[in-house]
């Protein structure tokens, strides 16, 4: 199983997908989306990323469940792409909302290194109404498959609440030692909001073998003392051009988040 990733300080680049194909709003042509994530890839690459995420971002609202059969052909012919054009760092692959068993399929045919899971273990009340952790399925599919994917899954996932009242680290362990993941995911409560330097702190005490990265709001101001925190960093909004989702990934920006990031992480 790939899991070196897990064991640097990794900076992870998010290619967001434009509406595919099916997607309820303005969905885009299949041609279009493929050639937009080729050219956020390639500038993520050169701009010096350790890792790439894979995200169906532009289908919203999403499925609670399962994703349709074309979205898991579209994003398997996306990350094709993407993997053509950055072929020596990490790849990973998040089915949006929570379909971690296609994820998987597109990691394991892809040659993709691993997949994020919003909800991994528990349960989270989601704008999508309730969704369900499927720990034990995602493990059995990859055992079954034979795949070598890594799972980093998200604690207190954004964009969602806890059903009950478990306390992040409750949460965090339950995750890491009962979950059988590779890595965790702290996030603030919604798409490039800044994540709780407490509930980080509150994760690492609870879980310092496990390899932590930061989900939500990393920016040049702050990514130097998450450095000081975390294993790794995932950002997207904040590399686009103007911070625009829609948007193009902007390289010179890019490129100077990454250096603060290895900067701040540097241990020689």
């Amino acid at each position: 199983m790939t899991t070196a990733i897990f064991s640097t300080h990794a900076f992870v680049g998010m290619v967001h997908l434009l509406p595919l194909p099916g997607s309820p709003i303005n969905p885009c042509s299949l041609e279009e989306v493929r050639n937009r994530a080729i050219q956020d890839a390639t500038n993520l690459v050169i701009a010096g990323v350790d890792a790439i995420i894979v995200e169906n971002y532009g289908d919203s609202p999403f499925s609670a469940g399962s994703v349709a059969p074309h979205t898991v052909a579209a994003m398997t012919s996306i990350v094709e792409a993407v993997r053509a054009v950055a072929p020596n760092i990490a790849l990973g692959v998040n089915v949006l909302r929570n379909d971690a068993i296609a994820a998987l399929s597109i990691a394991a045919v892809t040659g993709a290194d691993f997949i994020r899971v919003n909800v991994h273990v528990g349960a989270m009340a989601t704008d999508q109404g309730i969704i369900t952790g499927t720990a034990r399925e995602t493990l059995l599919e990859r055992a079954r498959l034979g795949a070598t994917v890594a799972v980093v899954a998200d604690v207190h996932v954004k964009h969602g609440s806890p059903l009950g009242n478990e306390p992040i680290e409750q949460a965090a362990s339950d995750t890491w030692s009962r979950g059988g993941v590779n890595g965790l995911i702290v996030s603030g409560t919604r798409t490039g909001g800044e994540t709780s330097e407490e509930d980080i702190l509150r994760v690492c005490e609870a879980v310092p073998a496990a390899p932590i990265w930061i989900g939500s709001g990393v920016t040049l101001r702050n990514i130097a003392q998450i450095g000081r925190l975390a294993s790794g960093v995932i950002v997207g909004t904040a590399l686009h051009e103007r911070q625009d989702t829609s948007r193009p990934i902007c390289i010179d920006q890019t490129r100077a988040m990454v250096d603060l990031w290895h900067e701040a992480t540097r241990t020689d």
